[in-house]
């Protein structure tokens, strides 16, 4: 099929108004950390009052890593 119409300047720029990036909602945890909203607390691994990702190994790794230095 051919295009019949052409969009004139107006009409392209309107609908490419909603394509514009929007920055994620900062919200703050509970631990004091601010964090994505819907998304696991990267320092304390929280979400919604419960512990959803076990933190404790990942803080081991780092205290032994800079014990060797």
């Amino acid at each position: 099929m051919v295009v019949r119409m052409r969009h004139n300047r107006s009409q392209t720029r309107s609908r490419r108004s909603h394509h514009a990036l929007k920055a994620g909602a900062l919200v703050v945890c509970e631990c004091g950390a601010s964090r994505l909203s819907h998304r696991a607390c990267p320092t304390c691994g929280r979400y919604r009052g419960r512990v959803v990702i076990d933190m404790t190994p990942k803080a081991k790794k780092g205290d032994k890593a800079q014990a060797q230095k």
